[in-house]
């Protein structure tokens, strides 16, 4: 079998590492890939942004039996769609299921009208209509571009000077077109958890529950990033919260359903852990990352058998299981993220990390050297990942191992898991 994952970051990395240990064996190509995917795929350079030209890239490769897309932005410009007419299997929903990260008013309504738990919100058009909005509402507030912003569109404004900034903000066109729409809702107390799912449609299969890092910082300190570490399982999520999350997922695939429009791919549902119950932050249309460097690695069931069921429909013919151990994640960045950073540093340790028992080193902005050296090439640098028998002993492997890699400027959080440790 012939597949290609399309995509460059930690993500695809662990997708990838995931499809090599498949029974069957296939040959792996990633677009555009990065150091780690070189290893193990063949990368094909590739414009994301331009679905024709992966399709392209399709054609070339030639007799390809799976599509996976991990970025969204792909998914929402409508790469499936145009994969679906080409008669390639594709792993990711086509644009208008799409629409449920592509645009926050879409999700947001969506969960109003079939009464799935979220927060009340509005949406505006213009800076002088939120601003009296605020002004009514008072904060605190959230505050959402409309559209894709790298997931850096959100601000949790806990006063009103706060929030009218990031009014500003999206309207001034620091987000490009994401912020011509905003969207202002009420903030939810409680804690967060990632609950992603298979989903062909009308199956719907949970994974592991995870938590992700979005700070940049210590204690939660600093700017949003893209995630800056992850752990699973979470040791506050018990089997009732679990099946309420999966019931809210069930109801949103069923929702869509209604509309006419079937998702098949990965349905990342956001939530925060309220005093009533759990209640959709966001969805997502696409594994996490960093989630799914430590939701893949706790997969038993074969992933390229689940992808190919998502695809075809068959979802509720595959019996999907997990390993019972945890896995924690720390990503390394380059300094200065999420703001502007250097490229280009020379990276040591990565196969000395890697010598820790349990321990994978993924590649998310990396490039590998004519001489085979490797080099920074993005914000989000590197995941550290380790499994273990325990969350404790995953962190500690974790660490261990983040303390075998070098690179100038290097940066990263030192609190991954360790509220959850606390509290458990």
């Amino acid at each position: 079998m012939r597949v290609l994952v399309v995509g460059g970051g930690g993500r695809e990395h662990a997708i990838v590492r995931a499809l090599a240990e498949s029974r069957h064996a296939p040959e792996l190509f990633c677009a555009p890939g990065n150091g780690g995917t070189a290893e193990i795929a063949m990368n094909v350079p590739v414009d994301l942004e331009d679905p024709g030209n992966v399709l392209e890239v399709v054609n070339r490769i030639g007799g390809v039996d799976l599509v996976v897309v991990g970025p969204e932005a792909p998914l929402v410009s409508g790469l499936a769609n145009l994969l679906a007419a080409s008669g390639v299997p594709c792993f990711g929903p086509k644009a208008s299921a799409a629409e449920l990260e592509g645009s926050k008013w879409f999700a947001k309504r969506l969960m109003l009208e079939h009464g799935i738990p979220t927060a009340p919100a509005e949406m505006f058009e213009n800076r002088e209509d939120a601003g009296a909005y605020l002004a009514e509402h008072g904060a605190p507030i959230v505050v959402k571009a409309d559209g894709l912003a790298a997931g850096k569109g959100v601000t949790v404004a806990r006063d009103l000077e706060t929030a009218m900034h990031a009014i500003e903000e999206c309207f001034s066109g620091a987000f490009g077109d994401a912020g011509e729409v905003v969207v202002l809702e009420d903030l939810l107390e409680g804690q967060e958890c990632s609950l992603l799912a298979f989903t062909d449609g009308t199956t719907v299969v949970p994974m592991v529950p995870a938590q992700d890092h979005k700070r940049v910082r210590d204690n939660d300190e600093g700017p949003n990033t893209g995630g800056m570490g992850a752990y699973s399982p979470v040791p506050t999520v018990d089997d009732a919260t679990l099946a309420e999350m999966t019931s809210i997922l069930e109801r949103t695939v069923a929702a869509l359903r209604e509309q006419g429009i079937v998702y098949q791919g990965v349905l990342y549902g956001g939530f925060m852990l309220t005093d009533d119950g759990p209640k959709v932050l966001e969805f997502n249309v696409r594994f996490g990352d960093p989630e799914a460097q430590v939701v893949l690695p706790r997969l038993k069931t074969d992933l390229l058998d689940v992808m190919l069921a998502v695809a075809s429909g068959t979802l509720a013919d595959v019996p999907i299981e997990w390993r019972d151990e945890a896995a924690l994640t720390v990503v390394l960045a380059s300094g200065g993220y999420p703001g502007s950073y250097e490229k280009g540093k020379p990276i040591s340790g990565i196969d000395a990390a890697q010598t820790v028992p349990g321990v994978t080193v993924y590649h998310a902005g990396t490039k590998r050297g004519d001489n085979g050296t490797i080099y920074t090439d993005g914000g989000r640098v590197l995941d550290v990942t380790a499994v273990a028998p325990t969350l404790a002993e995953a962190r500690e492997r974790a660490y261990e191992a983040v303390a075998k890699i070098s690179f100038e400027g290097m940066q990263y959080r030192t609190d991954i898991g360790a509220r959850a440790l606390a509290e458990a």
